[in-house]
């Protein structure tokens, strides 16, 4: 039933503890997104479930397997892309494939098969002779995960695959980690785009290596952000948010690109409460307020307020 069962799994470096007792399981087949701000924790954490980094304490069964007693057996039965292209720029495309193919024993009629298989989803069909450095980052994204799962693992780790990659890349990223997913393939992914989290079947949301939430997108939303979320476009967010911010409607606020995001309260009435303020009291203009559906950044940018706060 579960891929991947986590146990109180902690590193240290020195002093510093860069993943603090964690636990949780991921299903078989599914998209399982791991999530937080540069620095939470994510890329060491998936460096310990492939076998790549000892824990501390704690242990990992990925795949049957103990990341603790039995790394090697991980390896072997996972896919690994990590936030770093793990091409060589200096081979050819053809060259790449053969190497990774090679690193997992792939002879024949099924090298033969997978290869056409890579060179498909990577849309590398009669370019194997390029040098993989030439490459767009879009394409070599594509073949960077099709090397990682040319062996068929039923595990696939990306560490920030679309990190760099223009947003239409990603999109098309996606649609084959969800084909790979619809096949039966585990996918574990991180990343720091909170809106591609919204292709995940679960989410983990992790910060300062401790885990601060967790749930499928929907539920997230529902069960960690009771209030409404209004959104006010307006000229001069930063003076508008320094205003709001102290009326005793609003909760919590942040600037999401050149709007503003306010979770508010009962004392909310609607929006003249903030006509009133910002263009009658202090000549911003306002464009427009409206409430809306919350994203997965709200609800992490509230998590951490809180945890501020506190």
């Amino acid at each position: 039933m579960y891929s991947i069962e986590v146990n109180n799994l902690t590193k240290k470096f020195g002093k510093f503890i860069s993943v603090n007792n964690i636990s949780f399981k991921v299903k078989e087949g599914e998209i399982f997104g791991f999530l937080g701000a540069n620095g939470a924790g994510k890329s060491t954490t998936i460096r310990m479930l492939c076998g790549i980094l000892a824990p501390t304490s704690g242990d990992a069964i990925v795949g049957g397997y103990s990341v603790l007693k039995h790394p090697d057996e991980v390896k072997l039965n996972i896919g690994y892309m990590s936030q770093r292209f793990s091409l060589y720029n200096d081979l050819t495309v053809e060259e790449n494939i053969n190497f990774f193919a090679g690193v997992y024993g792939l002879k024949g009629k099924l090298l033969d098969d997978r290869k056409k298989w890579v060179l498909k989803i990577a849309n590398l069909n009669n370019k194997e002779n390029l040098l993989t450095g030439s490459l767009p980052g879009g394409i070599k994204q594509r073949l960077a995960l099709g090397t990682a799962v040319i062996h068929k693992p039923k595990i696939v780790f990306l560490d920030e695959p679309t990190s760099g990659v223009d947003p239409i890349s990603r999109r098309g990223f996606w649609e084959l980690i969800n084909d790979l997913s619809e096949s039966g393939t585990t996918v574990f992914v991180t990343t720091h785009y909170l809106e591609e989290a919204e292709f995940c079947n679960n989410i983990i949301l992790i910060d300062a290596g401790k885990l601060i939430a967790e749930g499928n997108p929907k539920d997230l939303k529902t069960n960690y952000l009771l209030n409404d979320i209004i959104e006010v476009e307006c000229d001069n967010a930063v003076k508008a948010m320094e205003l709001l911010e102290k009326e005793n409607f609003v909760e919590e606020t942040s600037i999401f690109g050149n709007n503003l995001h306010l979770i508010v309260n009962n004392f909310y009435k609607d929006k003249t409460q903030i006509k009133l303020l910002l263009s009658d009291k202090n000549n911003i203009r306002v464009n427009r307020v409206d409430k809306i559906v919350p994203t997965l950044e709200d609800v992490f940018i509230h998590l951490l307020d809180n945890k501020t706060n506190d």
